[in-house]
């Protein structure tokens, strides 16, 4: 498909290989959309089913669409460690309410190589006592690595849950320098 693709659909996808393993990439006009893990064929023809639902359209596969190509460059300069900060646009759609609001200030106040605590993010939106709902909010972001959900941690210094596994949790915050490489 030709680079226009991106302007002529609504929903536009691919599959990148990553060093947490494949990651389904979609956007729409308005940006980044979702980020999907292990995005294996099952995986990822599920994804997929599920954009087409919520999003009225039906994706299409587009590597070339220009914010793609901009998210999979990006990405790759993330895993490389050369690049801390994600500048892509991002289509908040699939996510309302509270989790959005703690999406954006997780997106937007916890910098590269620093972690928060469920509780102390839930503070930062106003609602101190709601770590649960924070996790919650966690584990529904659609936007996983780029909205960095790996950095909310357990208060008592435990790693918390995680959507695409605690592996590759540990792995994404061993790469930003939180914890130590792994041995093996």
């Amino acid at each position: 498909m030709n680079s226009d693709v991106q302007d002529e659909q609504h929903l536009v996808w691919t599959v990148v290989t990553t060093d947490i393993g494949p990651l389904l990439l979609a956007a729409t006009r308005d940006g980044l959309v979702n980020v999907v893990f292990h995005a294996t064929e099952a995986v990822r023809d599920k994804a997929l089913a599920r954009l087409a639902s919520r999003l009225g359209t039906e994706p299409v596969k587009a590597p070339d669409a220009p914010l793609l190509t901009e998210a999979i460059r990006q990405l790759s300069a993330y895993f490389a460690g050369e690049l801390r900060d994600f500048t892509l646009p991002l289509d908040w759609s699939l996510i309302t309410g509270f989790n959005r609001q703690v999406l954006r200030a997780l997106a937007s106040g916890v910098p590269y190589g620093t972690v928060v605590g469920y509780g102390d993010l839930a503070g930062r939106v106003g609602q101190p006592g709601a770590a649960q709902a924070v996790g919650m909010a966690m584990g529904s972001n659609p936007l996983p690595v780029v909205v960095p959900c790996h950095r909310v941690v357990e208060s008592d210094g435990g790693i918390g849950g995680f959507g695409g596994g605690l592996e590759t949790k540990r792995k994404l915050l061993a790469l930003e320098g939180v914890l130590p490489e792994p041995l093996f």
